[in-house]
């Protein structure tokens, strides 16, 4: 549904007021939708026109319930194209729709130049459109279980991505030179040169020669392994070397290029919204709403800003650390004069006047994501000033309980839990592990144990695709451990550290 007149006007404003604030986005498309409508668009992940599956109707029936019993309701909704579209929901006052105008000129300004966004599909809601018919072909084709089983097992696997793969280059384009002029016999062994031949035993000791041979041969039994280096892209490799048939290798990669295009989204959505919020609220507070609609602006914007247990509120800190950068660099706090003083009355006086706040924070916007704008401009003065602190839940009590003000332990979980969207990294390291065409994966262990369920349950999708044993080497209660799945029992022993099995 187009807009009608009035709001056409409305978004004429709200779209010179972002211009004049320094914004660039493409081309933005307003829709008006009905609540049932919108839930549907939300269901599908903001395209209306993608394929056919059963978690989308889902989400559907909870996004209805939820807005049946008031427990939530969708303002708009924003797509990363060119152009844009974004959907309004039928029945918001003005006040509402202003604030979602400016929301959605500053997403589509963050889409436009946040470096993360740069690799990603600009003509996505075509390709959704062409994704969703051939998995209707194939549906048609060899029927609609086999099909949708199959798409279950591949959405169950569309997190083991390389979530940096669009820019950063991990595989070697070809073997070292060192490596290359290894010897072709591996029992071929460098000897020392020897001037009389009665010194050979001890200059070249027939165990250093053996131990010289296994290193070697041990060196070229690793560059054989297929993957000759650790790949992070699982569903790539997959891809290439698991035995599936045309239409399935076809379906994995719609599931793996929709992973690789909602990536970023997951990577930036505290900058994102914060972005975004920053600027709704400045547009709306200094330009486009009058003073009658001042109080509602604030019970609105405050709901948005609210904080719940057990959650970070992605707006509230977002526009919270933009805000404090942007305060930090008009004053001059920063280098290395402001970081030396330890003065904190000097340190909260200072202000130099330098007025860089507004360029900052743009720089910002353009090369960071949640996890380099947590990591460098959280510091400890934000903590203070925010109350961040860190919860637990009790459950003798039922309650989220405060267990920390620490800082470096509050920044610490707030990284942690951001870095791969707090998924374990997992890697293909083999192929065809013990020549036996099982497959080896390395869990890349960080502090935190895998979840040993939620392991399996991916081990026994893994197979479903790879049809031999699949393994994965971790670390579970401070001992290396190797996890076996041969499609019927999941097995598991512990292994040294020092196997071979990491890559």
């Amino acid at each position: 549904m187009t807009l009608p007149r009035y709001l056409q006007e409305i978004q004429h404003t709200i779209e010179g007021y972002a211009r004049e604030c320094g914004l660039d986005f493409f081309e933005v498309i307003f829709e008006l939708l009905s609540y049932e409508a919108i839930n549907m668009v939300a269901a599908y992940g903001g395209f209306p026109t993608r394929y056919p599956h059963w978690r989308f109707g889902m989400d559907y029936e909870q996004l209805s319930k939820s807005y049946g019993y008031g427990l939530s309701k969708i303002y708009e909704m924003v797509i990363n194209n060119d152009p844009c579209y974004a959907y309004l929901l039928e029945g918001n006052s003005l006040v509402d729709q202003k604030i979602v105008m400016a929301h959605v000129y500053a997403h589509c300004d963050f889409f436009k130049n946040n470096i993360w966004f740069r690799h990603t599909n600009r003509k996505m809601m075509n390709e959704m459109a062409n994704h969703a018919t051939r998995i209707r072909r194939y549906m048609a084709r060899y029927g609609v279980d086999p099909v949708e089983n199959f798409v279950d097992t591949c959405l169950s696997l569309e997190n083991l991505i390389d979530l940096h793969a669009p820019l950063i280059r991990r595989e070697e384009e070809r073997k070292p030179d060192s490596i290359q002029e290894e010897p072709e016999d591996a029992a071929e062994v460098p000897k020392l040169p020897v001037a009389r031949k009665y010194l050979e035993p001890y200059i070249n000791p027939a165990d250093f020669l053996e131990k010289q041979k296994q290193r070697i041969r041990k060196r070229k039994d690793g560059l054989q392994r297929d993957p000759p280096q650790p790949v992070r892209d699982v569903l790539k490799f997959l891809m290439e070397h698991a035995p599936l048939s045309r239409w399935q290798r076809d379906i994995m990669g719609i599931v793996r290029e929709e992973a690789y295009y909602f990536a970023p989204q997951g990577q930036t959505k505290i900058m994102n919204e914060g972005w975004a919020s920053y600027w709704h609220s400045y547009i709306c507070t200094h330009r486009a709403l009058n003073s009658s609609e001042i109080i509602d602006f604030a019970d609105h914007h405050s709901g948005t800003m609210g904080r719940q247990p057990g959650r970070i509120n992605p707006y509230k800190l977002g526009i919270e650390l933009f805000r404090y950068i942007e305060d930090r660099w008009n004053r001059g706090c920063f280098g290395k004069e402001y970081e030396e003083c330890q003065d904190l009355e000097r340190r909260a006086a200072w202000d130099k006047r330098l007025g860089l706040g507004r360029q900052k924070i743009f720089e910002v916007r353009r090369i960071h994501n949640d996890v380099t704008f947590i990591d460098e401009f959280l510091d400890e003065d934000f903590a203070l000033r925010q109350k961040l602190f860190g919860y637990r839940f009790n459950k003798s009590t039922g309650n989220w309980e405060i267990d920390t003000r620490d800082f470096k332990e509050i920044k610490k979980r707030l990284l942690f839990g951001l870095t791969n969207f707090g998924n374990p990294v997992v890697e293909v390291v083999d192929g065809n592990f013990a020549n036996r065409g099982e497959l080896l994966l390395v869990h890349r262990h960080q502090g935190v144990d895998l979840k040993l369920d939620w392991a399996q349950a991916t081990m026994e999708n893994l197979y479903r695709i790879w049809t031999r044993p699949v393994l994965v080497r971790t670390i579970l209660s401070e001992k290396h451990t190797l996890l076996r799945y041969d499609g019927k029992n999941h097995t598991s022993e512990t292994v040294s550290p020092s196997d071979g099995l990491l890559g």
